[in-house]
């Protein structure tokens, strides 16, 4: 039980730390084009997000997947400058663009989810079995997606019903936000 616990703060922390930016980002371009009418949908999308995450980090845990650290560190930005331009050009078109986010959330959880399978594979490489600190490390992260989604919500929920703000113009200045932090990081990132 201990095993687990600590892989579950270890999931926790790796999408509620402050060095998770880049994961806290690609959720908040996510969630952006939902309400608080969508959790349902929004549940579904973080757990398509981390069932992408564990199948890559499973895989690179079990060593049938390495990709070079300096590669998935440039990929990662692009996923949530990808994300976050399809919300620009998809914006007014929200019910296309909330089926698009599902594949996207799915496929680039796969690629997220090698930004920790460096650290996973040496820390489970003294492990017997990898099922129970995978088991713990992804329902932690599952859990911390779910309180930063909680979270954003109470925020949307203020904005657009509080102080009045448009929905289509909350998700241009969030989008638009998130594009150029994310885009500074991919080009800052570049692997050649």
């Amino acid at each position: 039980m201990h095993d687990f616990q600590m892989y579950f703060k270890l999931g926790w922390e790796h999408i509620i730390s402050w060095d998770a930016l880049d994961h806290q980002l690609f959720i908040l371009t996510l969630v952006a084009v939902y309400s608080y009418k969508d959790l349902k949908k929004i549940l579904i999308l973080v757990t398509a997000f981390t069932i992408g995450h564990s199948l890559t980090l499973a895989l690179s845990s079990l060593d049938l997947v390495r990709i070079p650290s300096k590669w998935v560190e440039f990929l990662i930005p692009l996923t949530i400058v990808i994300t976050a331009l399809d919300n620009i050009l998809l914006r007014g078109k929200e019910k296309n663009l909330m089926q698009l986010n599902y594949y996207l959330a799915l496929f680039f959880g796969l690629i997220h989810g090698l930004g920790f399978a460096n650290t996973a594979r040496m820390m489970l490489a003294k492990e017997q079995s990898i099922f129970i600190p995978l088991l713990g490390f992804n329902i932690g992260l599952e859990v911390g997606q779910i309180a930063g989604v909680i979270l954003i919500l109470i925020i949307m929920f203020i904005m657009l019903n509080i102080f009045r703000i448009n929905k289509k113009d909350w998700i241009m200045f969030i989008s638009s936000g998130v594009f150029a932090l994310a885009l500074k990081m991919a080009i800052e990132r570049i692997p050649f």
